[in-house]
């Protein structure tokens, strides 16, 4: 059962979960084939199903959204609400699934250029994003339950068909790409195979709980301007005009620029221990992958 199955990861998880033989039921605004709605899913309860992945989410970085109350109560309401939703159900459900996943964020862990995070590293308590996936992960918990919880903190989603580059490639394209701010800023990083990936090991590994990084073995290595030029140079661009802070302070909003303009150096290391192997280990095999 997956909720957000629809968007950007939720299209490439329900393909790999569909090609290695599990059936895969979306809940969504509207029910119908395959899927439930969400409120069906609050007034009926569980339907019967092995387990449950909740990627919903209101997209942070939407340039044509205002940052502002509203949005704010958009996109707390759309992760934690539904996540109360599900882990509700997943309490007072008879059968109870076998496992849970919860796909959240490494905004968890404070910015820095100098800290290096692991699965086991503090923070959820600084800033709006720390705070909303602490929020986030809370509203997921399912105490007593005899069920199977993994919280996968995603970095950056890169992929084909959505996401960040998908917002980058036009202006890449016409020779205006370039770092954000310093450039100097850790960008950590997961090509979309990766993460649907990791979502689909947590969910066969029957011994596999707690939480993973879901971000690249190599990610801690990377900056935004290391991402920028390998990005330009997978696409046969120039990116020579960097993007100071105050314009993306002017599109975004303090708050939310500090998604672009700050970063977190995150290493994988309970998702390497777990033996999960990467298929898009390094940056330029991963953009190649992406934009050939």
């Amino acid at each position: 059962l997956l909720g957000g199955g629809t968007g950007f990861v939720g299209r490439a998880l329900t393909r790999l979960l569909q090609s290695r033989g599990h059936e895969v039921t979306h809940i969504s605004r509207q029910g119908g084939k395959d899927r439930i709605s969400w409120e069906e899913l609050s007034r009926s309860g569980l339907p019967l199903c092995d387990a449950v992945v909740n990627l919903a989410g209101e997209n942070v970085l939407n340039p044509f959204r205002r940052w502002g109350d509203a949005f704010c109560r958009e996109v707390i309401s759309s992760r934690v609400e539904t996540t109360k939703t599900l882990a509700k159900a997943i309490v007072n459900a008879e059968q109870p699934p076998c496992a849970w996943v919860l796909v959240t964020g490494v905004g968890y862990y404070r910015p820095s250029p100098t800290a290096v995070y692991t699965e086991d590293s503090p923070g959820g308590d600084f800033d709006f994003f720390s705070r909303l996936v602490s929020s986030w992960e809370a509203a997921a918990l399912v105490p007593g339950s005899p069920v199977r919880s993994i919280v996968v903190r995603s970095g950056v989603v890169l992929g084909r068909d959505g996401g960040a580059i998908s917002q980058m490639l036009w202006p890449f394209r016409l020779g205006l790409g370039g770092p954000l701010g310093t450039g100097l800023q850790p960008f950590p990083w997961i090509h979309i195979q990766d993460l649907a990936g990791i979502v689909c090991h947590a969910l066969e590994s029957k011994c596999l709980k707690g939480v993973l990084n879901g971000v690249s073995p190599s990610s801690p290595a990377t900056s935004n301007s290391t991402f920028v030029h390998e990005l330009a140079a997978a696409l046969g661009c120039p990116a020579l005009l960097p993007v100071p802070a105050w314009a993306v302070q002017a599109v975004f909003g303090a708050e939310r620029a500090i998604m672009l303009l700050e970063g977190q150096r995150v290493v994988p290391k309970h998702t390497l221990e777990s033996g999960y192997h990467f298929i898009f280990p390094d940056l330029p095999g991963a953009l190649k992958d992406i934009v050939a």
